[in-house]
């Protein structure tokens, strides 16, 4: 999936420095992914940890992890249910009705037989649910194998604030039902929809790694489709782009990422903490530096990273093809 913030490139640059700070043996350990977006990070540390805790405020993102992070057994039979869902007849519903153009939305954020695709398939998984037919593993695999397979033939330019006038060349593709493999192993794992700052006061462990907005951008907005194909639930889409109701983080505003970051930062109970920023980001290198330091032992990691580009360049505050990726280490004090 392209995702704004995606961790994914950068994946060995926090490998390598976590090891570096921790250790290399991670095996005793309780690693929290407190911001997982997709999950990346998650799921690099599922097979070198005693326990991964994962956690997202939107609930796409919940979908996901409840599959990658929290799914670590077999599922019998999941590829026989892809393959139903696959074989399935068009409905029209929720995403037909308000996201593609030949429902009369004005909308097309989907071809008409892709919109009509995901409402079938989805309709079908809930079904399942409802009737006891799937366990909860399996239900939240399909789902998240539906949020990914419809992502690829989404007619917007990566993210879900607007979608394009014509239809591109890979919206016109079918959709197709990809399996959301995940991977395999004895531990238990456990994820969370929840604020961070709440649950960070009901959790504790070794290893927190923090990566949350840096800017005024809201995932919640940005991401909303992906939100009604998860909860594929009754409102009425706002505006031009339909959106929802959605979830505004306080990290998204310099009025009050300083102190939102620094509550988090002072209820943590893990013994290292790793945050990462950049050097675009609404809190400046030398803030987050002084609210760490008031909790132990500081210090920083630097790279340079490609930026994400979503928009026109015409539109951007931000001119530049690279920025500096910051990972921020603390070791707490307690």
């Amino acid at each position: 999936m392209n995702y704004i913030g995606s961790k994914h490139k950068l994946s060995d640059f926090i490998n390598k420095t976590i090891h570096s700070v921790v250790g290399e043996n991670l095996s005793n350990k309780v690693f929290c992914d407190l911001f997982a977006g997709t999950g990346i990070i998650g799921r690099n540390f599922k097979n070198k940890v005693k326990k991964v805790i994962s956690n997202d405020f939107e609930y796409y993102s919940y979908v996901l992890n409840k599959n990658y992070i929290e799914n670590h057994f077999p599922i019998i039979d999941k590829l026989k249910y892809i393959e139903k869902l696959n074989n399935i007849g068009l409905k029209e519903g929720i995403i037909y009705n308000n996201y593609c153009y030949g429902s009369g939305s004005n909308r097309q954020y989907f071809s008409d037989e892709n919109g009509k695709k995901i409402d079938a398939i989805r309709q079908q998984i809930e079904k399942w649910k409802v009737t006891s037919k799937i366990s909860n593993n399996l239900y939240y695999f399909l789902l998240a194998s539906l949020l990914e397979s419809a992502d690829k033939i989404a007619n917007t330019a990566s993210v879900y604030g607007a979608f394009l006038k014509h239809l591109k060349k890979t919206a016109q593709n079918r959709l197709i039902l990809e399996p959301a493999e995940y991977s395999v192993n004895n531990n238990n794992h456990v994820v969370f929809n929840e604020d961070s700052n709440v649950l960070i006061k009901n959790i504790e462990g070794d290893i927190l790694y923090l990566d949350p907005p840096y800017n005024s951008r809201q995932y919640g907005a940005n991401y909303h489709l992906l939100n009604t194909i998860a909860k594929y639930d009754i409102f009425i889409p706002k505006g031009i782009t339909g959106l929802r109701n959605y979830n505004k983080s306080l990290f998204c505003s310099k009025a009050t990422v300083h102190k939102v970051f620094e509550d988090l930062i002072k209820n943590a109970k893990f013994n290292f903490i790793l945050l990462s920023y950049n050097n675009e980001g609404l809190m400046a290198v030398n803030d987050i530096q002084e609210i760490m330091k008031k909790y132990g032992k500081y210090s920083l990691e630097v790279t340079n990273y490609q930026r994400f580009r979503a928009d026109k360049e015409a539109n951007r505050t931000h001119k530049a093809n690279k920025t500096q990726e910051y990972l921020h280490i603390l070791e707490k004090y307690y």
